[in-house]
């Protein structure tokens, strides 16, 4: 066995050596339920006499075919998978690759019980208990080890079967509930259990080969869900939490009870857009080029990107503007860039979007979603790019009554997920929020978005020429007259106009709190009076807090990075991409710019607008309802006080 660092290598021949195991698994053993009530076992498919063939043979001659019948506690699951397409004769290939699958991950799940058991001694204690020479003094450690590998042969399982047929996953989706049957007694008693249910609920979700497939992978989840559940408070863990192993052939990795993700991308069907197709939102297009490059400097054998550690990363961001102004199209162009990014360079990208179909009427469920697609954007083996289009809609207000209890699961999720204890920000993925209403959105989620990207749309008499000009299209003879198409959109230039324009406040509430802390101490020139600032603005608005300043300092951070990576370096990925990670450190630090008191007054504004712009427009939608509400109660009374006099 090799290491390399806390990571071993659970070798391919320890591995195959397991396959007659695993088959004997699959092809059949009985097991009798011991925690989970048996349910009635679909009937085994019918067998032509003769054909020494798993597989089921429809004759057309009456008389010919005859049926096995199996007891109820009979597992087979060769069987149960074959006769997923019940008109078919043939084995498909979903259901080749689903045996594959599950054969490869109980042979992985036995060999690392046998490691487990040599770390753990466990081995040893076997051999002297099937001697009948176990101490009674070591009886108990016996029970403790046994239960550890059971929990280590039962995670594996599940997890391999999700990495291995992550790539088979379909429209379909099971909801199998949870698992039941996770017996502790040792490793072998563990798959019989586990294998007993997966059959049980393949035999009543799995109609054809989409089904079977969903309900293979749901149960590998939910199995790691309760394994988790059940390792708390299990001791002698440190023999399988202790270290980290890694099965080469498959790229697959076991470091304890966390799930393994499969490193695939997203095929993206989307349009793509080119950064001169979004017209006007300067800013906003701006950072999300930036952005998009950033990401790729992410170092995948460090699992870090320099940005991160440097400072200037944006992991989470919220763009908000008026319909009809560009969000869609600014997610069309970002996706493309990334996605021709990681293509030239041969990574994986991986592009999810959490939509209103995400929430669900049963209790929990819509949490569960919500996890899932941050799950699969953060995954360490990829670049990931999450998007929540109208989150407004999608996640809940709390203590607004209008929000469902899976809008509040939702809201939940993503508070956690993106400024929670357990966030760690690798650099290898970014979250874009979008909303129409953005002052209808909770908060202290709102504020978990460490930049803001005003989507404002065409502005200029020059940008509304641009726009028109794209959207006509190329089937007229209109000159275009005195004017440079796309001149307007020379990023450089329009970002340098835009950021100046933030050295003064636009929205009025915060154009009063300036002039007055401008008129009180003149120049805002240095640390105090930037602070004094501040704080004057807290007082004007109470839920400015100590979060704000924080995104007001990464946003500082990122204008000390206010710079593109060369296109030449995504373009040939031998000049940057694949520098060792201290190499690409180091260029990125010779690029770095130093920070500004401009800066710093530009990025307070530029915050603090988009707060009294979202405090404005959210007072006044409370007004309207309150005044609805009022006129309601007053109607209510005139229809009372009537029917009473009548």
């Amino acid at each position: 066995m090799s290491q390399s660092g806390n990571q071993m290598e659970l070798r391919e021949e320890a591995v195959t050596g397991q396959y007659d195991a695993a088959i004997a698994l699959m092809d059949g053993f009985d097991h009798s339920p011991r925690i989970a009530s048996g349910g009635a076992a679909a009937p085994a498919p019918e067998r032509s006499s003769g054909i020494g063939t798993r597989r089921r043979f429809r004759s057309t001659t009456p008389g010919l075919v005859t049926q096995r019948t199996h007891r109820p506690e009979g597992v087979h699951l060769i069987e149960r998978i074959e006769s997923a397409e019940a008109e078919d004769a043939l084995v498909s290939p979903i259901q080749a690759a689903v045996l594959q699958g599950l054969r490869r991950a109980l042979a992985i799940a036995l060999a690392l019980g046998e490691e487990v058991a040599d770390r753990s001694g466990l081995s040893d204690l076997k051999r002297a208990n099937l001697e009948s020479a176990l101490p009674n003094d070591r009886k108990r450690e016996f029970t403790e080890l046994l239960a550890v590998e059971a929990l280590a042969t039962a995670h594996v399982f599940g997890s391999a079967v999700a990495f291995l047929l992550a790539d088979k996953v379909g429209s379909e989706t099971v909801e199998v509930g949870e698992v039941q049957e996770l017996l502790l007694e040792n490793g072998s008693l563990a798959l019989h259990g586990i294998l007993w249910e997966l059959d049980q609920d393949l035999a009543r979700f799995a109609k054809d080969d989409g089904t079977m497939v969903a309900t293979v992978l749901a149960f590998a989840e939910a199995l790691m869900e309760k394994v988790a559940a059940r390792s708390s408070g299990v001791a002698r863990l440190d023999a399988f939490t202790g270290a980290s192993w890694r099965v080469e052939a498959d790229d697959f990795v076991i470091d304890g009870f966390a799930p393994a993700r499969a490193r695939k991308g997203t095929t993206l069907t989307m349009t793509f857009k080119q950064p001169n197709e979004v017209v006007g939102n300067h800013i906003a297009k701006y950072q999300a080029l930036r952005l998009s490059k950033m990401l790729m400097a992410y170092d995948f054998d460090r699992r870090l990107n320099p940005f991160a550690e440097l400072g200037g990363f944006i992991f989470t961001f919220m763009g908000d503007g008026a319909p009809g102004t560009g969000k869609t199209t600014l997610i069309q162009m970002m996706a493309g860039l990334i996605s021709g990014y990681c293509e030239t360079a041969g990574y994986a990208f991986r592009y999810q979007n959490l939509s209103t179909d995400n929430i669900d009427s049963y209790q929990g469920k819509s949490g569960q979603n919500a996890k899932a697609f941050i799950n699969n954007v953060i995954d360490p083996g990829v670049i990931g790019f999450g998007t929540i289009d109208d989150i407004d809609q999608l996640a809940g207000k709390r203590g607004d009554r209008q929000s469902s209890a899976g809008q509040l699961e939702i809201t939940a999720v993503l508070m956690e997920s993106f400024a929670g204890a357990n966030t760690v920000v690798r650099g290898n993925c970014t979250f874009g929020m979008f909303s129409n209403y953005p002052e209808n959105v909770d908060d202290a989620l709102r504020q978990r978005a460490g930049a803001r990207f005003l989507v404002d749309g065409p502005r200029t008499r020059e940008d509304y020429i641009d726009i028109l000009y794209l959207l006509m299209g190329r089937n007229h003879d209109i000159p275009v007259g005195d004017h440079e198409i796309f001149e307007a959109q020379e990023i450089k230039k329009a970002v340098s106009a835009s950021f100046a324009s933030h050295s003064k406040p636009h929205e009025e509430g915060l154009i009063r709190v300036f002039d007055q802390v401008h008129s009180q101490i003149g120049e805002l020139d240095t640390i105090a009076k930037l602070g004094t600032y501040l704080k004057a603005i807290q007082e004007a608005d109470e839920r400015f807090t100590g979060r704000a300043i924080k995104n007001i300092t990464d946003a500082v951070k990122v204008r000390a990075m206010d710079f593109e990576l060369p296109d030449e370096w995504m373009e040939d990925p031998d000049l940057f991409l694949f520098k060792p990670y201290d190499t690409k450190k180091a260029m990125i630090e010779e690029l770095r710019v130093p920070i500004t008191t401009d800066m710093v007054i530009q990025e307070i504004n530029r915050y603090a607008d988009s707060e009294f712009r979202y405090a404005d427009k959210s007072d006044e939608v409370a007004i309207e309802n309150a005044v609805r509400e009022m006129g309601r109660m007053e109607e209510a009374k005139r229809r009372y006080l009537a029917e009473k006099q009548g």
